[in-house]
């Protein structure tokens, strides 16, 4: 493998690049017109411009993307995540052009991009799954019935769905069809498929996810979880590795349960399953994830791995050079999503040019970014920055350090989720880590961080005075 094209942009391109130019590996990058001057594209060896800012008009196109694989010799194709990493057409593509797809076979795709295949695969390996029902439902009355037999409350969910779309909770019965129609209706809009199916609601999850490898040997292998409660409209901001709840008999349990997944897929590569965690601790297979996640640098920090080379080596047909008796957790991490958000005005998308943009630097800070100064944020992709990642020996000190990089990344011209990180960094909530993914909706408002704002404000002012009362006292001094 000499050559790899990464269909992708921004932060995960650059990290990807990152490790296939420590392995010796050539890089290409592909860009839209508004992309064209981005970090990802200087610093790939080769870059090839593929269509305008729209993403179905450049970072979708997946026939151009091999096309311009095969014009310059690419052996491999890294798809990041986002855009089409759980594109199983696009995987059967590159296979059909004899180019190797950094990731797992198309049927593994398929099978866990509907989560009603991804329950019925995993039915016979006997992993804990919310009850609720097998296949997908659009008869009202029916599915009506069966809510009630389940329990209300319930969660409608769209098969196909991801990133919070399609989801429905419904507390009471009087609820339930109007629900159902906007959930149906959602599904469509955002995923052409209707398809909803019903399940019961866990009141207080926490969220929970195993990193799992797998090569093509039989080898397959966990490391470990990342804690991943802090969301937003069902969407993660600050994800932590290992979780400060699970006893080492429940990380076991649910690292072979996420094994038993992968097998049942027969899966190729890096993949993450999900699992909701109830107030009592009893786990319940959620879904798949056939690709890198965001929030992998975590799990790098505390398994002292490198995620994209163990996919690569993957992807060249090695073993994988490390069993699971060889794993241990060392310290714990912490990763913080920058956003151009608002976290003011209800997370809306802040677009606006940097004028001011300085990372965080320093021993066990880490950041993941695909800007810089003097950029515009575009509107047509989605809105994070960077990945803002702090390691410590202890949690106390990963959340110690994570507080003092937020002070230290300076960012003007926009409005981000760095304030939003320092208020989760000193809740009592998170830092005594009894939280689930309700932290937002329970401690969060935006009044807090408007009045610790104006207290530094007011600070900095008196300060400011201070200051220049002892510089006139000076200056009043005579010869």
């Amino acid at each position: 493998m000499k050559k790899i094209l990464i269909a992708n942009r921004g932060e995960i391109a650059i990290r990807v690049m990152r490790t296939a130019k420590k392995m010796g590996i050539k890089t290409v990058a592909v860009y839209s017109t508004i992309d064209r001057s981005a970090p990802h594209v200087k610093y790939a060896d080769e870059a090839v411009l593929i269509g305008e800012a729209p993403s179905n008009q450049s970072y979708l196109l997946g026939d151009k993307i091999i096309q311009v694989a095969k014009d310059l010799n690419v052996d491999a194709i890294h798809p990041g995540y986002g855009f089409l990493s759980e594109n199983a057409d696009f995987a059967e593509l590159c296979e059909a052009n004899n180019i190797t797809f950094i990731g797992p076979k198309s049927k593994a795709i398929k099978i866990m991009g509907s989560k009603l295949a991804a329950k019925e695969a995993v039915k016979a390996y006997n992993i804990p799954m919310v009850p609720g029902t097998d296949e997908a439902i659009t008869d009202i009355p029916e599915a009506k019935k069966i809510a009630k037999d389940i329990g209300f409350p319930i969660l409608i969910k769209a098969s196909a769905g991801g990133g919070g779309k399609g989801m429905r909770i419904v507390d009471k019965e009087a609820d339930f069809e109007s629900q159902m129609n906007r959930a149906i209706s959602e599904a469509v809009n955002a995923f052409g498929d209707g398809s909803v199916f019903i399940e019961k609601y866990v009141a207080s999850p926490r969220h929970i996810e195993i990193q799992v490898m797998a090569d093509t040997h039989g080898n397959v292998i966990h490391l470990f979880e990342r804690e991943c409660s802090v969301q937003r409209r069902h969407q993660k901001v600050v994800e932590e590795a290992p979780s400060s709840v699970l006893t080492p008999e429940l990380r076991a349990q649910m690292g072979e349960a996420a094994v038993k997944v992968a097998k049942a897929c027969d899966y190729i590569g890096a993949g993450t399953v999900e699992f909701l965690l109830d107030e009592k601790h009893n786990f319940y297979f959620l879904e798949m994830n056939t690709r890198l996640q965001v929030e992998h640098p975590v799990t790098e920090l505390i398994t002292q791995t490198d995620l994209v080379e163990l996919q690569i080596r993957v992807a060249r047909g090695e073993a994988l050079p490390i069993k699971q008796e060889d794993l241990s957790i060392h310290g714990h991490a912490l990763e913080l999503r920058v956003y151009a958000e608002d976290p003011l005005n209800d997370f809306l998308p802040s677009v606006g040019h940097l004028d001011v943009y300085q990372l965080p630097v320093g021993e066990n800070i880490r950041v993941d970014n695909g800007f810089e100064q003097g950029m515009d944020i575009p509107i047509y992709y989605d809105p994070m920055l960077s990945k803002l990642i702090t390691y410590g020996s202890t949690r106390d000190e990963a959340i110690q350090l994570m507080i003092k990089a937020i002070e230290n990344y300076q960012i003007e011209g926009i409005q981000t989720t760095l304030p939003f990180g320092t208020f989760v960094c000193e809740h009592e909530a998170f830092r005594s880590g009894n939280f689930d993914t309700h932290f937002v909706k329970k401690h969060y408002s935006p009044e807090a961080i408007k009045a610790k704002q104006e207290a530094e404000a007011q600070i900095a002012a008196l300060i400011a005075v201070k200051q220049y009362l002892e510089d006139q006292k000076i200056l009043r001094v005579p010869n």
